[in-house]
């Protein structure tokens, strides 16, 4: 089990994550959260990924608060300072990591994948991303900029973050010579999270958390 940590901003402002020890010498990542917020879910992750051998980190970008509707999680996503939880919060997750001498790499879903890929482009210091159906807009985060291995987990029923728009990001890191690790499922956004019976998908879930683990692990290790 983790617990809530204080590490600093490179701003020198200080922001709260759930941090997982996998034990001295393992690799990072930092795990970023869905829309709704920190919450158990995400929480579980973390200890899964702790569990497997990897050190896990994920900042608490809404400072405490979490959504109990969609409808109060699209308010709380919308009000969410993009730029700032980029370059402050989650750039200081990743430099507080990398102080245990170990590669780090970012995984996020939803919304926390769009902040992967943002992470993948802005961020120093990251070895490796796995991003879950989130892609940003390109003016704040071109994928074609990404020069670090990246792994995306996208299910061919999303209505938001369609498979059309997942072929363009696939064909934009492809024109600029990168070679993405690309997955589709046939299941609905969100369908790794199961506290969402609606969407939730158990075969396509531990099939993505596996080739997730296996892709952190290659590009992870010293």
């Amino acid at each position: 089990m983790g617990q809530m940590i204080t590490f600093q901003r490179p701003d020198g402002g200080h922001a709260q994550g759930y941090l997982a020890e996998a034990g001295p010498g393992t690799p990072g990542v930092i795990l970023i959260q869905e829309w709704w917020g920190l919450n158990d879910h995400i929480r579980n992750l973390v200890d899964r990924m702790a569990a497997a051998g990897i050190t896990t980190l994920a900042p608490d970008l809404y400072k405490g608060r979490l959504a109990s509707s969609a409808n109060e999680a699209s308010h709380m996503m919308n009000g969410l300072n993009f730029p700032d939880a980029t370059h402050q919060d989650l750039r200081g997750a990743v430099e507080h990591l990398a102080k245990r001498g170990a590669k780090v790499g970012v995984m996020g879903f939803c919304m926390g994948g769009a902040l992967t890929v943002a992470s993948a482009v802005h961020v120093p210091g990251l070895s490796a991303a796995v991003c879950f159906y989130g892609i940003p807009p390109a003016e704040f985060a071109n994928p074609a900029q990404i020069r670090i291995p990246f792994q995306g987990h996208f299910a061919s029923k999303d209505d938001w973050c369609t498979p059309a728009v997942v072929a363009k990001l696939e064909a934009a890191m492809k024109q600029a010579g990168q070679a993405p690790d690309i997955h589709h499922y046939e299941a609905h956004h969100a369908f790794v999270n199961q506290t969402r019976p609606e969407v939730y998908d158990a075969a396509c879930a531990q099939l993505a958390w596996d080739r997730t683990v296996a892709f952190l692990r290659q590009h992870l290790q010293a």
